[in-house]
């Protein structure tokens, strides 16, 4: 395989629904409201960029799209790991409100499930008329349960359902909506990782579903959760492997090949990580500059707004090295962590016409914002939580942005984790079930890599955090970070 990874496919199955038949009668105007391209990568760093700060490779389509739009330096997941960062993103709410606030496994397959309506983001789309098409990992709820996506208001999903499964890059299954996918030439006799390779057969999915989107009259919302660069580390034997390959020194990693494991949660052994991990990434770059070429193709770029943005901070799994990659830039922490490194992630967003080409804002931004901003982006007026703030004066450049008075994340496993930003005041609470809990206190503008503690300096503010922290976090039988 080259490096123009792919062009055309099975066209997805499918009659129009009862929505898109009333969007196709709709008047003319309404097929002005924007399209939405959301890219969402997986345990992708703030440092993991060019236009980050990445040294070690490049992504230039990726690093186009800051020049065509508006670059965030602080812009917050919706916490530190998977499932309920995207929770967040989902709902509109943070971490001490949201619906799924750990990565719980059930049976038979998935994850905690979403309550029924409660993916607002999504729904705001739907109830608009638009096709909403949901392409990678879901991981909120089984096919069935309330949190499956054709409950969330998606009209076509493509993917991984668990998480868990999504590990393995070369499953022995996906998901089309309620339909098992088999991938038959990942099992049996043929050698892990010369079958299918899931991204690259989820990122075809997605072309086909701008291809079928480009021929109706209703607007849509391509929401494209990928798994790159999660780990396992592994890519196709092609050119993109082959550019990195020997280029640094490596130690394999030895993995799950074999057992319970495999497939299920384990990670392959690889010769070469580091490689790996820069290719994963060129992939993903690579698959980006594709979703923008067909947007051009098809005439509906300019009337397209395109967000890139990371769930969490860098993982350190299967043989990853954010350290010598610099996966979290200057600041301290990685995936599961809530200093910086675990939370802060980079935020591209770009839409011609709207928003300045080659802008920065440093302004405090995070998941559960988006939701509203993309509400008043397309002119819907749906019931959204009080938590999020629209982003749309910042990003088109006008009138006053309102801000956030605080900005809470939760963590419910490692004994249990919280931090509260209030401007350039951070508070953490750490190891909150165990024995000897603590606080620490760090001024993120002074100290952005958060090296001081400097809560037995500043008592008073440390009390103030504390309270506006425990008052953020809203008592949940399922969720119990303080023993409720």
């Amino acid at each position: 395989m080259n490096e123009k990874l792919f062009l055309g496919g099975l066209l997805l199955a499918g009659t129009a629904s009862a929505k898109q038949a009333a969007a196709q009668t709709a008047p003319a105007d309404s097929t002005k409201r924007p399209n939405v391209v959301f890219i969402l990568a997986d345990d992708l760093g703030y440092g993991d960029l060019s236009c980050y700060g990445q040294q070690r490779f490049r992504t230039p389509h990726i690093d186009s799209l800051a020049a065509r739009g508006m670059r965030f330096t602080r812009c917050y997941s919706g916490t530190t790991v998977s499932a309920p960062s995207r929770s967040c993103l989902l709902t509109g709410t943070h971490s001490g409100h949201t619906p799924v606030r750990g990565n719980i496994e059930l049976p038979p397959e998935g994850q905690y499930p979403l309550p029924e309506g409660s993916a607002r983001l999504l729904q705001l789309f739907d109830e608009a008329g638009y096709t909403v098409g949901v392409f990678g990992k879901w991981g909120l709820g089984f096919i069935g349960s309330t949190g499956d996506p054709q409950r969330q208001g998606v009209d076509r999903f493509f993917g991984y359902n668990c998480q868990l499964l999504a590990h393995s890059y070369y499953p022995d299954h996906l998901w089309e909506n309620d339909r098992r996918v088999e991938l038959a030439d990942n099992t049996g006799a043929v050698p892990y990782g010369e079958g299918t390779y899931a991204p690259d057969l989820i990122h075809r999915k997605a072309l086909e579903f701008l291809d079928e989107a480009a021929g109706e009259k209703a607007p849509f919302l391509l929401f494209y959760p990928t798994t790159l660069p999660h780990a396992e580390l592994i890519v196709p034997e092609d050119s993109i492997m082959q550019r990195f390959r020997g280029r640094w020194e490596e130690t394999p990693y030895r993995g799950t090949d074999s057992g319970p494991a495999f497939r299920r949660g384990g990670y392959c052994s690889q010769e070469h990580p580091r490689a790996a991990f820069a290719a994963m990434i060129t992939r993903l770059d690579h698959y980006v500059g594709e979703l923008v070429a067909k947007l051009r193709e098809k005439g509906l770029l300019d009337n397209t707004i395109l967000l890139f943005a990371s769930d969490n901070g860098p993982h350190m799994e299967g043989g990853a090295d954010p350290d010598f990659f610099d996966s979290n830039g200057p600041y301290r922490g990685y995936k599961r962590d809530l200093y910086e490194g675990g939370i802060r992630v980079p935020m591209i967003v770009s839409w011609p016409g709207h928003i300045a080409e080659g802008a920065t804002s440093d302004t405090a931004v995070a998941f559960w914002d988006l939701p509203a901003t993309f509400a008043e982006a397309i002119g819907s007026d749906i019931r959204l939580p009080e938590e999020g703030i629209s982003l749309l004066p910042t990003l088109e450049g006008r009138g006053e942005q309102l801000r956030h008075e605080t900005l809470y994340f939760g963590f419910m496993e490692l004994d249990g984790r919280e931090a509260l930003c209030r401007g350039d005041w951070k508070l953490l609470h750490l190891d909150i079930r165990s024995e000897d809990p603590r606080y620490e206190l760090y001024n993120i503008r002074e100290d952005p890599a958060e090296e001081h503690n400097v809560i037995d300096r500043y008592p008073g503010i440390a009390e103030e955090l504390k309270a506006l922290m425990r008052a953020s976090w809203r008592p949940d039988p399922a969720w119990p970070l303080f023993g409720e």
